[in-house]
């Protein structure tokens, strides 16, 4: 099914101009600006992105985002953003409260960047948004892997701020993102 960018105010763009943009301003602004903007712009299209879902599921004949179980969410939703161009997503759980996104062909990864670290900024925002707007309260979203390191996915946790936050920290301090999510479960 295809996704109506017209009547729901986005518009396409290419995975070029969005490795462009990433690129430039990686390259020009200061050290952690550059994550920072592209976050805030993805939360900011988070609410036409979930709008768009809604729509789109009334057009196929599913129901409302809030009327689906889990499960036929995450399908659902993986749907529409493989619909929608960003590549595929698959909805899993890692712990008790930690929801994972993995896609092997993320669009915002680029895996000829060879980042440092993982750099989908945009989509964390998109995703923070969109899924806290389901959950009724606000999630987080931390990628801990990304094609464009060279890994061979890009997964993104899904979590309450406080949880992503102790995740991160214990990260910092050499923990695996795995061991991490068990010590906060």
């Amino acid at each position: 099914m295809s996704v109506d960018l017209q009547s729901h105010d986005m518009l396409a763009l290419s995975r070029a101009s969005l490795s462009a943009l990433r690129a430039a301003l990686l390259r020009d602004a200061a050290e952690g600006q550059a994550a920072s903007a592209f976050q805030e712009a993805g939360y900011a299209g988070g609410d036409g992105i979930f709008a768009t879902f809604r729509d789109w599921l009334a057009a196929g004949g599913y129901p409302a985002p809030d009327a689906l179980s889990a499960s036929e969410f995450g399908e659902r939703s993986a749907e529409f953003f493989r619909d929608a161009g960003w590549g595929s997503l698959e909805v899993g759980v890692l712990g008790d409260a930690v929801i994972t996104l993995d896609a092997s062909n993320w669009s915002e990864a680029d895996p000829n960047l060879g980042a440092a670290h993982p750099s989908c900024f945009y989509s964390s925002g998109m995703f923070s948004d969109f899924f806290s707007r389901l959950g009724g309260q606000p999630l987080g979203a931390f990628e801990v892997e990304c094609r464009s390191t060279g890994a061979s996915r890009c997964r993104f946790l899904l979590g309450s701020p406080e949880t992503l936050q102790h995740v991160y920290g214990k990260m910092v301090e050499g923990l695996a993102y795995e061991d991490a999510i068990r010590q906060s479960s």
